[in-house]
């Protein structure tokens, strides 16, 4: 598990502004040059992250699916997260996004499942889930983990919220391949 702020995101992206890249297009690259697939599931990102890494160069050699599982009724018909999960941890959790990113990859196939769920705001946030808190989950053959993102710091809106979300779950699954 790994906790990330928003001030410690940009940081990272940085690096991909400077060298005038695109994360999802590195992301793209080195899934092709590992002969490596990924599937998403997106509940606050709402399919960006299947845009990011669909407008890169090369997307269908390694793209299975996405899935917009926006509410807790798909979440569980169509990616397999269990209803206890749901209503013991509630959709923004570590739990849920690790059960979402395990049930893309199975439904799909695919060697990466790769969820978000979160609270893009204005409303829904509360003293023990703000709006700014989002988790992304990790799953391959070997192993699941998630980060939990803490936007509150950067993300003031909820376009900064998702777009934040969505590059950060991209640059977790391009450093989880260099790390392999």
């Amino acid at each position: 598990m790994e906790v990330m702020s928003g001030r410690e995101l940009y940081s990272q992206l940085r690096i991909f502004r400077e060298r005038r890249h695109k994360p999802a297009q590195e992301l793209t690259e080195t899934l092709i040059k590992k002969h490596r697939t990924i599937a998403t599931a997106e509940s606050c990102t709402g399919g960006l992250i299947s845009k990011m890494i669909t407008d890169a160069a090369g997307a269908s050699e390694v793209f299975h699916c996405g899935v917009c599982s926006y509410s807790n009724d798909i979440k569980e018909s169509i990616l397999g997260v269990k209803r206890e999960t749901l209503e013991k941890y509630g959709a923004v959790s570590s739990q849920t996004a690790l059960e979402m990113a395990q049930g893309v990859r199975r439904i799909a196939g695919a060697d990466i499942g790769l969820s978000t769920t979160g609270i893009a705001g204005p409303g829904g946030g509360s003293a023990d889930k703000p709006v700014g808190l989002v988790y992304i989950g990790l799953c391959t053959e070997r192993a699941s983990d998630f980060i939990r993102m803490e936007l509150w710091d950067v993300a003031v809106t909820r376009d900064e919220v998702r777009n934040l979300s969505a590059a950060a779950a991209v640059l977790a699954v391009y450093k989880s391949l260099l790390n392999k």
